[in-house]
């Protein structure tokens, strides 16, 4: 008896031993034959525990693994519609009254179309157009796209300064708004007209070495590897040859069938009386129709003549222009300082402006106009006064607030929001 006694107190100085030294000993003084026959040591189930968690480990890696591969190979196709849409009705057929007819002597929207005798907006071409414009494929690295540095919600422009190449890399200018990019007589294109055409231009951002990054033969030979691009060539082209011209033409055809003519500008051409002009006293706010005036009317009519470079119902340019932004040139453009003018359609949402990007809001632009034109060796003629000094509009703030609510009504929110100009490829 005393001796099972005396084994129970050496049991119990020894527990309580471990228990304030915070382990447990590997061995107690009891009779094995006591436990139960499944009781695993600590040492075994930790290395079970371990066995299994690496196994676990190496399948998760396995199935990350073979989803990361499958989703390189995978290839996001477009989504586009059963029955093509319908290009031609919207840029060509629905065109408005107003944009087809002029006042004698000056030349209608449509008149200053620069679209060659090859390379008319059909439906096939342009859903091509516009399959190329939003592929990622067009760049080197599968990065960026057209749409990247020309997003439809800002029309087709960039809301940063300077825009970001399929590297990281910036833009040497802020990217330029696409709106109504048809109606320019001269047909260059960049803000320094070294295009000579639209099926130029599309293709050089393409070969940039900052932008996308690919030659055109490097090109071609990546879009036939992509079983989407067969039956858009051919409905395009007649046959599913893919050549760097025809990649040209229908993004040249896509590009021109952006046209704006649904703004509140519009609204007020539609809603008038035939051979009556155009209802803006119903249409626009009383601070609206005050900037009209003062945009269209001539400064010796009460106006500050805006309308003599951004002419006609589209409000585009016939000519690059020096406006005075620098005193000396530190970009040189088309020459002389001077630099493409875009359609002011949907301008209000394009921020920033100018070819670098230097005003953040109209607000500064109208300012610049106002009190800002640089004394410049070659600006413009329409910006100097009769004493060989820039023109200082000195518009009081109403005026310059009635002056951006008026080019507000330019805002072509159909245009900006039209799925024949959204981006067909799934989201990502």
């Amino acid at each position: 008896m005393w001796i099972a006694r005396l084994s129970l107190l050496l049991c119990l100085t020894l527990l309580i031993t471990a228990a304030l030294s915070g382990c447990v000993p590997d061995e107690l003084p009891v009779n094995p034959d006591d436990l139960p026959d499944t009781e695993q040591t600590a040492e075994e189930s930790d290395g079970e525990e371990t066995a299994s968690d690496e196994t676990s480990a190496e399948e998760t890696e396995e199935e990350n693994t073979d989803l990361e591969d499958a989703g390189d190979d995978a290839i996001a196709s477009p989504i586009l519609p059963t029955v093509e849409f319908d290009y031609v009705a919207y840029a060509d057929t629905n065109l408005p009254a107003h944009f087809r007819n002029a006042p004698a002597g000056t030349a209608s929207v449509v008149q200053q179309d620069n679209t060659p005798a090859d390379n008319a907006i059909s439906n096939s071409g342009a859903t091509l157009g516009r399959v190329l414009f939003y592929d990622v494929n067009l760049s080197a690295n599968n990065a960026v796209s057209c749409a990247s540095c020309h997003q439809q919600a800002v029309g087709f422009s960039d809301a940063a300064v300077l825009s970001e190449g399929f590297q990281g890399g910036l833009t040497g200018r802020h990217s330029m708004a696409l709106s109504n990019n048809r109606f320019y007589t001269p047909g260059h294109f960049f803000w320094d007209h070294r295009a000579d055409t639209l099926e130029d231009q599309v293709l050089m951002p393409i070969q940039d070495s900052v932008e996308m990054g690919m030659t055109l033969d490097d090109l071609v030979v990546k879009l036939a590897e992509l079983p989407y691009y067969d039956a858009l060539f051919t409905n395009a082209f007649g046959d599913a040859e893919i050549t760097a011209d025809r990649i040209s033409k229908a993004l040249a055809q896509f590009n021109r069938a952006m046209v704006s003519y649904q703004s509140k500008y519009d609204q007020a051409f539609t809603q008038g009386v035939p051979g009556q002009g155009p209802d803006f006293a119903s249409v626009f706010s009383a601070d609206e129709e005050a900037g009209r005036l003062l945009f269209e009317q001539t400064p010796a009519n009460g106006g500050v003549g805006c309308a003599g470079c951004h002419t006609g119902v589209a409000q585009t340019a016939t000519q690059a222009h020096n406006i005075g932004l620098e005193l000396e040139d530190t970009d040189e453009g088309a020459g002389n300082g001077e630099f493409k003018v875009p359609s002011l359609r949907n301008i209000a949402v394009s921020a920033p402006y100018m070819h670098d990007g230097r005003f953040a809001n109209l607000a500064e632009v109208i300012e610049h106009y106002n009190s800002g034109i640089q004394n410049n060796a070659n600006l413009d003629s329409v910006l100097r006064r009769p004493n060989g000094q820039p023109v200082r509009l000195n518009l009081s703030q109403t005026q310059k607030q009635q002056l951006e609510a008026f080019l507000h009504t330019l805002t072509d929110s159909t245009l900006l929001t039209s799925p024949l100009f959204a981006d067909p490829f799934p989201a990502q």
